[in-house]
């Protein structure tokens, strides 16, 4: 449409500060006769734009021209810089000509390239990502949706959800939504759930106004742990568990003490430190992973 383009040409002139028609007419994909017609349409439009003609001739801005920006303090434009980064680095749609509208506006604020989001794990292909936008648009439009799940258990299920926020908590993200089948409100992590669909059907159902993701958890019976790691292993510790509970021993290793969930997960998340970790409490845990330790090493007898 014309007049998106016009709007749109105000800012990207600003941003460039000089350019010519024929570098207007490649960024917008038109003719540069549609580029001298617009041209003509701002000026008559009260646009101060000067065009001149030769060598080094080119479009651009009375100097002085630009657009307010004193409503916004310099903390606030680089909040809102730093948004829509956000979004164009998760691919959401329309965020970069949005970017490049708010970066003619607050100049000099940042670099352009400083954050990139990634939902899928190292090694994942462009077939596995997870598209935000579809996501965003299902929560906005309250369009159910429905995908596989595997829970902490690796047990498959198929799920239909009325998607209601989308939250990230100690280091993933979760789609918080009311689930058909449980008919309550439950929290699902995204990397857990497979071909996502949005559907057809609506919903009017909205989170109440005291939620907290920790009311949608499943009740779990947590045990405290106390769990001895060697030093070679130190590099993990300080990315998957809190400072606090963290401490030194004498001996040079590290005693982590945490409240896990006495299932499966647990057991393959502590397997994964191999040789390095011992559990000294709860004594039922220290048998259990003893049993899954020898029955690993029964397959290489």
């Amino acid at each position: 449409m014309q007049i998106e383009r016009l709007v749109q040409m105000v800012f990207h002139i600003i941003k460039c500060e000089h350019i010519t028609a024929k570098e207007l007419a490649d960024y917008f994909k038109v003719s540069t006769r549609t580029i001298y017609r617009d041209i003509n349409t701002l000026t008559l439009a009260g646009i101060p734009i000067i065009s001149s003609k030769g060598t080094g001739g080119g479009i651009s801005l009375v100097e002085g021209f630009t657009i307010d920006k004193g409503l916004f303090s310099k903390e606030e434009q680089l909040h809102i810089y730093q948004g829509l980064q956000m979004l164009q680095a998760t691919k959401y749609p329309n965020a970069e000509m949005a970017l490049n509208k708010v970066g003619a506006i607050f100049r000099n604020i940042m670099e352009p390239q400083w954050l990139d989001i990634d939902f899928t794990f190292w090694g994942s292909d462009e077939k596995q990502k997870v598209k935000l936008s579809d996501l965003q648009y299902a929560i906005v439009n309250k369009h159910t949706i429905s995908f596989y799940y595997y829970n902490s258990e690796l047990q498959k299920a198929d799920r239909i959800v009325e998607p209601l926020r989308l939250v990230f908590k100690s280091h993933a993200w979760y789609i918080v939504g009311y689930c058909q089948e449980k008919q309550a409100i439950r929290i699902f992590r995204l990397s857990r759930m497979k071909k996502i669909q949005v559907m057809p059907d609506t919903f009017v159902r909205s989170l109440p106004k005291d939620y907290s993701v920790s009311k949608c958890n499943e009740a779990v019976d947590l045990l405290s742990f106390k769990v001895k790691f060697s030093p070679e292993i130190a590099v993990r510790l300080f990315d998957e568990f809190k400072e606090n509970e963290i401490s030194v021993c004498e001996d040079g290793c590290y005693l982590v003490t945490f409240q896990y969930e006495l299932s499966n997960w647990t057991f393959n998340r502590l397997l994964s430190y191999g040789k390095y970790v011992e559990i000294l409490e709860p004594e039922i845990a220290r048998s259990m992973l003893k049993e899954k330790a020898l029955e690993i090493a029964k397959i290489y007898e």
